[in-house]
């Protein structure tokens, strides 16, 4: 073998080695680490692009959604630290959002046709609500109260507790105590003789109304044949206040 031959046997021997060292060689953890980093970066921005969308359109269902997924699926990445405070802020709102969507289903609408005076038409409006929780006024089981506002167009302005069972000890007048968010003042109540409904009125109708404007909760405790008084409180936050145009 001339010394060409073994020169270039040589260099192949030395070459096959260092490929068979180089496959066998563990990667640099470092840059194994940047390379996983770097992907999850690359994830984490596509998702951080969609709840940027999300949060221009103060969509904040769909930004919280997104958010979550930014803030919990790559954590520690630069797109979930930036957005942190951005989906706080759009997670807190679309938890407002959904509990005024609650409150709001809450209230029933009703526009009724009626017959009037002198073959007339017109129309009823009403708004109601029922307790949050049943209320006893029997000395049996606890049982949903209803709270009306209506605006007849005969009979004028109303509004009052409507009770499924026992009845209210109303019928010379009564006083009731009304409260607002915590915040109490004494009202006159009546209850009609009349068979048709177990019905008590709250008499300044206008007053209660107003005093609905921008309340969250109203209780009114009120006086029961059965004995002693009971309270009924109302989740009245949800109330479209235009449904009833004639009572601002």
């Amino acid at each position: 073998m001339n010394t060409r031959h073994a020169t270039v046997l040589l260099a192949s021997v030395l070459l096959a080695a260092a490929m068979i060292l180089a496959g066998c060689q563990k990667p640099d953890p470092k840059i194994e680490q940047a390379a996983k980093a770097a992907k999850q970066e690359q994830a984490a921005a596509v998702e951080a692009k969609n709840f940027d969308t999300a949060y221009g359109q103060k969509n904040w269902e769909m930004a919280a959604a997104y958010g979550e997924i930014v803030t919990s699926r790559f954590a520690g990445t630069p797109s979930a630290d930036r957005i942190r405070p951005l989906y706080e802020e759009a997670r807190t709102k679309a938890k407002a959002e959904r509990e005024q969507r609650r409150v709001e289903s809450l209230w029933s609408y009703m526009s009724t046709p009626v017959k009037l005076a002198k073959g007339k038409s017109g129309t009823q409006l009403s708004a109601s609500i029922y307790a949050k929780v049943n209320v006893e006024t029997d000395g049996s089981i606890p049982r949903p109260v209803q709270l009306i506002f209506r605006d007849h167009p005969d009979w004028g302005r109303s509004s009052y507790l409507v009770l499924q069972v026992g009845d209210f000890n109303c019928y010379g007048g009564c006083k009731l105590k009304v409260s607002i968010d915590g915040k109490a003042r004494t009202m006159a109540g009546s209850r009609p003789k009349t068979d048709e409904a177990i019905a008590m009125f709250v008499e300044d109708e206008r007053g209660l109304w107003r005093m609905l404007k921008d309340a969250k909760e109203l209780s009114i405790e009120f006086p029961v044949k059965a004995g002693g008084t009971r309270t009924a409180t109302f989740e009245v936050g949800g109330l479209k206040q235009e449904k009833l145009p004639g009572w601002k």
